[in-house]
């Protein structure tokens, strides 16, 4: 994706262009599922001056905005994505924490029909389904990634 699709994008969600806010778009096109720490080296040669709070403002902004996906695994950072308004889910690897898009599981978003939903009207569900990656797999490895972030 060039940065005329990624400023097209910031302008139709009503942000405002600005060079952090472009390239912390392209540095999540090319590494989905990625967290803050991450983008901010990936950012850091084209930013020289910028910080990892910087980051976290225009995660924060790109998140609020719709342009960006916010998951929170268990035992991980928050990860950001680029895929988003499809109600997609997520397969984590329990050793080495890989995260991989896992489509709707069945029939339309919201995917799962609460038994009760309380009154509430659902929009969306979230699942994250835990297993081995398939290098882990081949490694043999069965510790828990969740066990190792304590």
């Amino acid at each position: 994706m060039d940065n005329a699709q990624l400023e097209g994008g910031l302008r139709a969600a009503g942000l405002r262009v600005t060079a952090g806010r472009v390239a912390v778009l392209g540095a999540l096109t090319e590494r989905p599922h990625t967290d803050a720490e991450t983008v901010f080296r990936a950012v850091l040669a084209e930013l020289p001056g910028t910080s990892i709070q910087n980051v976290h403002n225009v995660l924060g902004d790109l998140t609020g905005a719709g342009l960006v996906r916010r998951i929170e695994p268990a035992g991980s950072a928050a990860l950001y994505e680029r895929r988003i308004g499809d109600n997609h889910h997520h397969v984590v690897c329990t050793s080495c924490g890989a995260v991989a898009d896992v489509d709707c599981v069945v029939g339309h978003a919201p995917c799962l029909t609460p038994s009760d939903a309380s009154g509430f009207s659902v929009r969306a569900a979230e699942v994250t389904f835990w297993g081995l990656c398939p290098s882990c797999q081949q490694r043999g490895e069965v510790s828990s990634h969740a066990e190792k972030s304590r």
